[in-house]
């Protein structure tokens, strides 16, 4: 295999040695290395005289955000599978992912949000024009009524009759 542009090895040698020298799998800016490892020269001296070494010492120190001290660190720290065992103090092995929850986004929370999308499709399209200023634009039915131009009486009929459709759907 023949090069022609021999301006690109250089680049690609530099891609090679940097690849074998970090050895790392997520590319981290060599700015926020260069702070990570000064930070970690900075710990170690307040090591040798404190007890307690804390983010805010540190970050006082540097003269940087506590915040910068602790994105530095986190950048640096080797990426952890979320299949890694943790015991606890029974002694029962326990994987990270076990440890992780989001109440917000789980397959029941999912699945109820498909089902709500579905039935509310359903509707026509006026009653869901009168839900989404309802609900998300959290206008009255007589602001809703001047705005669709009909009653605040039939805002409110379409709107119960909108929402037992819906329950329905679901149920």
């Amino acid at each position: 295999m023949e090069f022609r542009n021999t301006s690109v090895i250089p680049m690609i040698l530099g891609e090679i040695k940097r690849y074998l020298r970090d050895g790392n799998s997520l590319r981290v800016s060599r700015s926020i290395r260069d702070t990570a490892y000064q930070i970690l020269k900075v710990r170690e001296r307040l090591e040798e005289t404190e007890d307690e070494v804390t983010y805010d010492k540190i970050a006082g120190k540097m003269n940087i955000a506590v915040s910068e001290v602790a994105y530095a660190l986190d950048a640096i720290s080797d990426p952890v599978s979320l299949y890694e065992p943790v015991y606890n103090k029974a002694g029962d092995t326990l994987l990270l992912m076990d440890q992780l929850s989001d109440d917000k986004n789980n397959d029941e929370v999912w699945t109820e949000k498909a089902a709500l999308y579905d039935a509310i499709n359903r509707l026509e399209k006026r009653e869901r024009r009168i839900l989404f200023l309802r609900y998300f634009e959290g206008k009255t039915q007589t602001e809703i009524s001047a705005e669709v131009g009909i009653s605040q009486a039939q805002v409110s009929r379409l709107e119960k009759t909108a929402i037992k459709q819906i329950r329905a759907c679901i149920s």
